[in-house]
């Protein structure tokens, strides 16, 4: 029996959970908003809002925490003088992220979820997802579907 056992495995070995919670949780750092299964979304809960209980210290102790799970300096600069900072996340006590429950995926028919810090959305996270290049073309994209639509009215 599993009395008092916390935790989901996740058919993974100990290292390789850990492995896959430091890149869901650079990723989540990096994109400010990712997708994927429910029970990885629910389990990246605990190390993302440590993080963030990291970065709210503001301390070389929590910074070289934070590097052992990110190991990317860039990473933790951006959560200790960006995320940590937002009036989102300083105001609350904890429950610093957001599952979204999308359905299920189609290949395998597992369920889905849109993790995110509280306060970030699809409009506000655009920038940070995409490269400019990409964003460059979606407008050219944009535009081209914008003067054939106004060639099909003529």
């Amino acid at each position: 029996m599993r009395h008092l056992k916390s935790g989901r495995k996740l058919g993974r070995t100990s290292a390789h959970r850990k492995a896959l919670f430091n890149n869901l949780a650079s990723a989540l750092v990096r994109y400010e908003l990712i997708q994927t299964t429910d029970a990885k979304a629910k389990e990246l809960r605990k190390v993302s809002d440590r993080l963030i209980t990291l970065g709210k210290k503001n301390t070389l102790d929590a910074r070289r925490k934070a590097f052992s799970i990110l190991k990317d300096r860039e990473l933790v600069s951006k959560l200790f003088d960006d995320l940590a900072k937002r009036e989102e996340l300083t105001s609350r006590q904890g429950g610093y992220t957001r599952i979204i429950k999308l359905g299920n995926r189609r290949g395998d028919n597992a369920p889905l979820s849109r993790v995110s810090w509280v306060g970030a959305d699809l409009e506000n996270t655009e920038s940070v997802r995409y490269p400019q290049h990409i964003l460059d073309q979606f407008e050219q994209a944009e535009l081209s579907y914008q003067i054939a639509e106004g060639a099909e009215e003529e």
